[in-house]
């Protein structure tokens, strides 16, 4: 057998993939869905809401009257009071094709490449708001939470 497959055969073995000694092939692979959680987390609502943001404003052909039915704030107050005000959206996209870490008792990192199966695409949105003196920027983790607060009456 290859030392590379694909995954379409059955499992007679464990989750675990505690294979007898003599199994040649290797599981170096992910077997969850790339979208669900991690294991041993769920997906909350707020993570839902994430994604719905950023694939809707996206594929909307109005920006502006999206940001405004999703309730995005048109400005913020900054540390000092003063009023930052929307200017930008921005979609920011990465995709993970390696890891490196510090090697034992070295003076470099060890590099390790992912498998075309393994390299997975990170996305995220930022707000960005101005005023004269300032600029913050808002990911949209932090945009969630802001809309959260908003919506149990609290004002960010």
């Amino acid at each position: 057998m290859s030392a590379r497959h694909s995954h379409d055969h059955g499992h007679g073995h464990a989750q675990g993939h505690n294979h007898p000694p003599e199994h040649q092939h290797l599981h170096s692979h992910p077997h969850a869905d790339p979208h669900a959680a991690a294991p041993g987390q769920t997906r909350d609502d707020d993570s839902l809401l994430a994604d719905a943001l950023m694939e809707g404003f996206e594929a909307a052909e109005d920006k502006p009257s999206f940001l405004r039915m999703a309730r995005i704030p048109s400005h913020l107050h900054g540390s000092e009071g003063e009023v930052l005000r929307l200017v930008d959206v921005e979609l920011r996209y990465a995709y993970q094709v390696g890891t490196a870490s510090p090697a034992f008792n070295a003076e470099e990192l060890v590099y390790l490449p992912f498998p075309a199966n393994m390299v997975r695409e990170r996305a995220d949105m930022i707000f960005v708001y101005v005023s004269l003196r300032s600029r913050r920027d808002v990911g949209l983790k932090e945009m969630v939470e802001i809309l959260r607060e908003r919506e149990a009456g609290g004002e960010h």
